[in-house]
């Protein structure tokens, strides 16, 4: 490992150890760094701020590639990481060189007097500090968790807030019904600023339709200020004022259909040319969303069994949802058995996730990580709850036994890796450098 990765990780693990809890949602903190900083939340570039429970990526992709094709200088902050710390601080779409990092980390620690403050709150405050120093034309700001007491929310008036996909997920923190979590989420919309509602339930739209409503956000919602949908292999986006002809979604799966369309959506209330729409749309790229990988290790083992290999860091039963039709549609237009790998975080619904995709997937083979911030569930515990959810399943002591298994399976086999972010960066990081560990 290099001398400035090690230095990175050493912050990382110290940054840890400020505060006890790995996740207390709360602003005090956080702003009161942010004031020994000199306030660089008070000097981002203008500001799209993206929450929701599933497809705030890759919409966050969509609308990085809409801006760069109108030729804005665009920074983006996402979490979590997949391989490298400095995915997470993309600055003018790059990530985020190391001594910079290294800097910016300094200047938090040395300001925040070694007072309690959480991982995420600190090195948000770091991702401000360094947005704030390098113009730009726009930032896109993805939520943590959750949204009303998520550190990114101290912006004060962003140009636009977008709300994706309300499920089920994080509720010990948020809430334990769907209308509960989208108030949550809704915490991020401000008075007078519009607001893109993206395709919702029943149940997750009136609660955020609520909220915007008691704050005096403008509301523009799926289905009645605009929709989106596949017309003969494109994607056809409508609302009052216009009609727009576009490129099927360059990432994979008709669950890219709502992402894309509500990406749109804030392109028109912003007024970008839709040729810029349609070039960010057709040519996004993010990935672990239903990425096909064909190189490393794993590659290799693909290719000598006449298999596809897939990862996606879906961790959720409606991400999963999502996922399995998307893999059915795979299905329909080649026929391949398809054998799933999957790892899981602690206090995640293993058995729902499994649940979807039982009488599609073949079987299920159970692994850990360890690049997870609290670790992963066992191994047996994962092939347990698969077992439940009517998925024969089955464990391995490495992802890369676990895909020589899944390739040997059956002749020309279709292979998903899922269940985690982290596993999929650890997927990721097979070719090339070993992943920076979120700490505990």
């Amino acid at each position: 490992m290099s001398t400035r990765r090690q230095d990175i990780d050493d912050a990382l693990t110290r940054l840890a150890r400020l505060h006890p809890k790995k996740i207390d949602l709360s602003l005090g903190r956080l702003q009161r760094l942010l004031t020994a900083l000199g306030n660089p939340q008070d000097h981002l570039p203008p500001t799209i701020h993206v929450a929701g429970t599933n497809g705030k990526g890759s919409t966050c992709a969509y609308l990085a590639h809409m801006a760069r094709a109108n030729g804005q200088k665009v920074h983006v902050y996402t979490s979590p990481h997949l391989v490298d710390f400095n995915e997470r601080i993309q600055i003018d779409s790059q990530p985020v060189g190391d001594q910079a990092l290294i800097e910016a980390f300094a200047r938090c620690e040395a300001a925040n007097f070694g007072e309690p403050i959480t991982f995420f709150e600190i090195t948000t405050a770091a991702a401000f500090l360094l947005f704030s120093e390098h113009p730009a034309d726009l930032l896109i700001l993805e939520v943590g968790l959750g949204g009303r007491f998520d550190a990114t929310n101290v912006i004060a008036k962003p140009v636009l807030c977008v709300i994706t996909a309300i499920g089920l997920d994080h509720q010990e923190f948020l809430g334990n019904d769907i209308a509960a979590i989208a108030r949550e989420k809704a915490g991020i919309c401000k008075f007078g600023v519009p607001t893109i509602i993206g395709r919702q339930g029943p149940e997750a739209e009136a609660a955020l339709l609520q909220e915007a409503g008691r704050v005096g956000a403008l509301a523009y919602v799926w289905g009645q200020d605009f929709r989106a949908y596949q017309q003969h292999g494109r994607l056809t986006y409508e609302d009052e004022s216009r009609v727009w002809d576009l490129p099927s979604p360059g990432l994979i799966g008709p669950h890219q259909i709502d992402n894309a369309g509500a990406a749109a959506a804030c392109a028109a209330v912003l007024q970008w040319p839709e040729k810029c729409v349609a070039d960010g749309i057709a040519h996004a790229t993010w990935p672990a969303r239903l990425q096909n990988i064909t190189r490393g290790p794993l590659g290799e083992i693909a290719r000598s069994h006449n298999a596809e290999l897939w990862l996606d860091g879906g961790h959720n039963p409606a991400a999963a949802a999502a996922l399995s039709h998307a893999l059915a549609d795979m299905d329909e237009r080649e026929d391949r058995p398809l054998v799933i790998i999957a790892g899981f975080s602690p206090n995640k619904d293993v058995e729902g996730w499994c649940s979807q995709f039982a009488g599609l997937a073949r079987r299920l083979i159970a692994v850990e990580f360890s690049s997870g911030r609290g670790g992963s569930q066992t191994a047996d515990a994962v092939a347990a709850a698969s077992n439940a959810a009517d998925l024969r399943a089955e464990t391995a002591t490495s992802l890369l036994l676990a895909v020589k298994n899944a390739a040997k399976e059956v002749p020309a086999p279709r292979i998903l890796i899922g269940g985690s972010l982290y596993l999929a960066g650890e997927a990721l990081a097979l070719g090339g450098a070993a992943p920076h560990q979120t700490p505990g």
